[in-house]
């Protein structure tokens, strides 16, 4: 079988792909590059997420792009225009004729001998075998499973009569308009929900377990709009884009550092936002500290104005067991419902769920450690783009993507084919990878790689510091490079035969 060979390949074609196709083309413009996206179209998961009122979370002065501003009115965005806003960015800069679609990478395995990876492929809607082979391997396939959301046993659930959904399988004919509607669930995806639900169903009620923190913000930015009149594009783009940084890692902060100031300005704030005698205790004061799961955002108090106009209600209980007409809950009420949607989260997914081989052995991920948040330990020239817990996605994931195109520059300068991060793992103190206590994290934890305790073993939820630590040179001597004694033959970086066949002149030295 022939297998056509790229210098890099990056799989995913969502906000992160895309973004490392524009730092791929620029910054190593001598790289011949394919992203790979297992779906039929890109966007990740702005293309996927089609529930009522699917928006960020984030502002898009930071979660879009630095090289490409955001110029629409609205800072917090409804799904459709960040979509729109991720194809226009890789039309505009070529990205797209890079992007290979239902190419849906189930293995890759690394052969020291040959110094590259090769891919095994899903290809097309029928998922015939193919195979591709590469130097480096970059994958920005995001940190949860696509084919399917998380719903938890739900007893009963047999007996209903109703309707069942969950957000990430959201049908396009779904009509609720006049029903009655229970939304499961007290994260961001069942914040989302309820108030854009409210506009059209008979009633929404959000059911939780337990409370979260909300915080609501403005979906218009007016100094963001106004130095936009005032300013060029970029540099107004620049400023609010540090502003909102500064404010973002200060809150976060300000609640690792000061729990209970915090917990009582959050709870102050929602307060004053609903109606007089509301049980805040109750539905909005969690029983863990700020940050120990994400903040929810609620952009102009939405679900706080659907609450107060009794659209919508909130309910903290436990579900006993689900009947014909709806939730039994463990205090004896019963919630009618015509329609439950089951926003009870993600199902994490290290790497994609590629099966990935080093040498023909099997890699347990869990039993690696992350260097700098984006290399595991042991595995030669491949990296994984990831965001922040505490700031948006793109801010991380642009610096890896200029790490990694730093990082091929210099094996390329210096002739190097190989890279791996290594570590005295029997020394290592470690820790969780994600330093949040929420169910979708606590889930995924036994099959997540660790991380240590000092740089650059440690993942920084610090976007300032991340910008020193990871400009600094590649001169870390966790870092191993080795080269080959003379190049392999041009023919064969464009078509390797098969994979794990020795070439000529591939012995490695220590540089």
């Amino acid at each position: 079988m022939s297998i056509e060979h790229f210098d890099v390949l990056v799989v995913g074609a969502g906000l992160s792909g895309i973004g490392a196709g524009y730092h791929l083309q620029t910054k190593c413009p001598g790289k011949r590059f394919a992203i790979l996206e297992g779906r039929g179209e890109s966007g990740g998961t702005w293309s996927l997420f089609r529930y009522p009122g699917v928006r960020s979370d984030s502002d898009m002065f930071t979660l879009g792009y630095g090289f490409r501003p955001w110029t629409q009115a609205k800072s917090i965005a409804d799904g459709a225009s960040i979509l729109d806003y991720l194809r226009e960015t890789a039309a505009e800069f070529g990205i797209h004729r890079h992007i290979r679609f239902h190419q849906k990478v189930t293995h890759a395995a690394w052969s020291s001998e040959t110094s590259r990876w090769t891919l095994e492929i899903q290809a097309g809607p029928e998922g015939r075998a193919v195979r591709y082979s590469c130097d480096f391997l970059y994958l920005c396939s995001g940190y949860y499973s696509y084919d399917s959301g998380y719903t938890p046993e739900l007893p009963g659930i047999e007996h209903f009569k109703g309707r069942v959904v969950h957000p990430q399988d959201w049908p396009k004919d779904l009509d609720y308009s006049g029903q009655r509607v229970v939304v499961i669930g007290s994260g961001a995806t069942a914040m989302t929900l309820v108030p854009a639900m409210s506009e059209r169903a008979a009633h929404v009620t959000m059911l939780q377990r337990s409370p979260t923190y909300v915080i609501s913000q403005p979906a218009h930015d007016a100094l963001a709009n106004l130095l936009r009149r005032l300013l060029p594009s970029k540099a107004a783009h620049a400023v609010v884009r540090a502003k909102n940084i500064a404010i973002a890692q200060g809150l976060y902060q300000l609640c690792r550092r000061a729990p209970r100031l915090a917990r009582r300005l959050l709870r102050s704030g929602v307060a004053r936002e609903l109606p007089k005698g509301f049980d805040v205790a109750t539905h909005f004061t969690p029983r863990y500290a700020p940050w120990d799961q994400r903040l929810c955002l609620v952009p102009d108090a939405d679900l706080f104005k659907a609450l107060r106009r009794g659209s919508a209600s909130v309910v903290t209980d436990h579900i006993d067991r689900f009947t014909e007409r709806g939730v039994r809950l463990k205090s004896g009420a019963e919630l009618d419902a015509d329609l439950v949607v089951t926003a009870t989260g993600l199902r994490v997914l290290a790497c994609g769920g590629i099966g990935l081989q080093v040498d023909g052995r099997r890699v347990d991920l869990a039993r690696a450690f992350v260097y700098r948040g984006l290399m595991f330990s042991g595995l030669p020239n491949l990296a994984l783009c990831t965001g922040y817990t505490n700031l948006p996605w793109t801010l991380r994931a642009e610096l890896s993507s200029r790490f990694v195109c730093r990082l091929l520059n210099h094996m390329q300068r210096h002739g190097h084919r190989k890279v791996v991060a290594t570590c005295d793992e029997a020394s290592m103190d470690q820790q969780p990878l994600l330093d949040l206590t929420s169910g979708y994290v606590q889930r995924a934890l036994a099959q997540l790689p660790r991380q240590g305790t000092k740089l650059p073993w440690r993942m920084l939820q610090n976007y300032l510091l991340d910008r020193l630590v990871m400009r600094r040179g590649l001169r870390d001597r966790a870092l191993v490079f080795s080269r080959p004694e003379q190049p392999p033959h041009a023919q064969d970086l464009r078509d390797a035969r098969e994979p794990g066949l020795a070439q000529p002149g591939l012995t490695r030295s220590q540089s």
